[in-house]
């Protein structure tokens, strides 16, 4: 039985998704949030990208299941020995791209290529040649491939585009069927999600549906006979760096996000409510917190986690719970340094929020200022903590990129797209130029922080009360 290694970010995660669940049963039992989060719904771009978000997150929740592999027992070992385990520690998304780990050339290679990038001396017809060597696994299985790869690389990938298509095609039937009572019969919901007459956009969902799906039956195709991205200079499969670097983006953005909150509503909340030396301390705090350059300070703190890691080895059992740690102090310094907009925002909405009537009455009726600030105030501040917080997720993706660029973000040893996009700097200045790398990582980080953005502009757009209003649906009348 493999030994289930739980990482200081897979904790962290699962009690996100602990979270999630149990706002979703809030959601749910809430008629105005549940109304705000139909409004999500109803927009067409947020809807689209929400399903682009929620693949992402099956991503992330497949990097996150981690364990060690036990290790054979030796053949002379007695009955009921001690077991080892492997000093690697995988997840299921490794076992699920277990073929491109294997798939590891002895160096560059293009996109869907069957040859390597550079010469190297072979022997052909019993003379030493300088040429562009075979490549051990990338289009191996043909027996001319200069002849046979163009063909066989369409096919694979149009079977596995109409495999996605078919999938696709399922779930629209699927989302008929559920809507054949109020739409006149499977035929009559299809003509409306066609037509764009369903309540939800149905339509744009299951469009964002096919083109992922076809997308992902073709790569799906592809990736067990080739090497879809391309490989990098230690021959490795870029396609699984850049799906790696998922769950690196994931956990920056959610982590670092969630680790400002404390901070941010807590003070922004009691600077507002008790306001004179209270509020003069708290905005002299994140005042001089602001009046700090970002990179500087953020640059500094890694460092003296780096230090730490260096001089304490023996903490770790595996390189990657070691490189784990180091990720997870950077989310907590990204939230120690980036709680001051925040804090100001929640500052200033709890200034108008305690001259209202019913906190005035609250105040009145000799109601505790701890439950005044629990009941009435934290509640009718939620909005903008969670309007900051889907728009900052990007924000963060980004800064991830920029920090491991400049060398104090996440470390070398875990993939991530500042790490991929900082390897591809002298490859793009090599002849020929090696852009694959560079592509997909930045291909991967734009759709995600693209599907981001157009979700953050929904929820604000439907959260913020001084946001426009979300575009009327017409609806197909019901029928008997």
């Amino acid at each position: 039985m493999p030994k289930i290694v739980l990482l200081w970010t897979d904790v962290v995660l699962y009690a996100m998704f602990a979270v999630l669940i149990w706002y979703g049963l809030r959601v749910r039992a809430n008629a105005n949030l549940r109304a705000n989060w139909w409004k999500v719904l109803r927009d067409p771009a947020a809807f689209s990208a929400g399903i682009v978000l929620a693949l992402f997150a099956l991503v992330t929740a497949a990097d996150s299941l981690h364990f060690r592999r036990a290790l054979p027992p030796p053949p002379d070992a007695p009955a009921g020995a001690k077991t080892f385990y492997a000093t690697s520690t995988e997840s299921v998304l490794d076992l699920l791209m277990a073929r491109q780990i294997a798939m590891r050339e002895t160096g560059y290679s293009d996109p869907l290529a069957y040859l390597g990038l550079t010469k190297e001396p072979l022997q052909r017809d019993g003379q030493p040649v300088r040429d562009f060597p075979r490549l051990k696994f990338g289009g191996a299985h043909l027996a001319d491939p200069a002849a046979q790869r163009s063909a066989d690389v369409l096919a694979r990938a149009a079977g596995g585009a109409v495999g996605g298509l078919l999938f696709a095609a399922l779930a629209a039937l699927g989302a008929a069927a559920l809507l054949r009572r109020t739409h006149g019969g499977v035929a009559g919901a299809l003509r409306d999600i066609a037509a764009d007459r369903t309540e939800l956009p149905l339509r744009a969902a299951l469009a964002t549906v096919a083109v992922s799906a076809m997308l992902i039956g073709g790569v799906l195709a592809l990736m067990g006979h080739y090497h879809v991205f391309g490989t990098d200079r230690t021959g490795n499969d870029v396609l699984y760096q850049a799906m790696k670097s998922v769950r690196t983006a994931f956990v920056i953005g959610t982590l670092a996000t969630v680790a400002t909150l404390p901070f941010a509503v807590v003070l922004g909340i009691l600077a507002g409510y008790f306001r004179g030396w209270v509020d003069e301390v708290i905005q002299y705090l994140y005042t001089m917190l602001s009046s700090v350059p970002n990179v500087l300070l953020i640059a500094a703190c890694v460092l003296m986690v780096q230090v730490f890691l260096d001089k304490n080895p023996d903490l770790f059992e595996t390189g990657l719970e070691r490189s784990d740690l180091k990720i997870f102090l950077l989310c907590v310094i990204l939230g120690l340094t980036g709680w001051a907009t925040l804090c100001r925002l929640v500052r200033g909405e709890t200034l108008k929020l305690r001259e209202l009537e019913y906190v005035q009455a609250a105040t009145a009726f000799g109601v505790g200022h701890a439950r005044i600030m629990a009941k009435h105030i934290a509640p009718n501040v939620m909005h903008l903590v969670l309007i900051t917080t889907v728009l900052s997720f990007s924000d963060l993706i980004l800064y991830e990129a920029v920090l491991t660029y400049v060398g104090v973000g996440v470390d070398p040893s875990m993939n991530s797209f500042g790490g991929m996009i900082n390897l591809a700097r002298n490859e793009m200045s090599r002849d020929p130029v090696v852009w694959w790398s560079f592509a997909a990582a930045f291909g991967f980080m734009v759709t995600l922080v693209l599907a981001a953005n157009l979700f953050a502009d929904g929820v604000r757009d439907a959260f913020d009360p001084r946001a426009r209003s979300v575009r009327p649906r017409p609806l197909r009348r019901s029928h008997a």
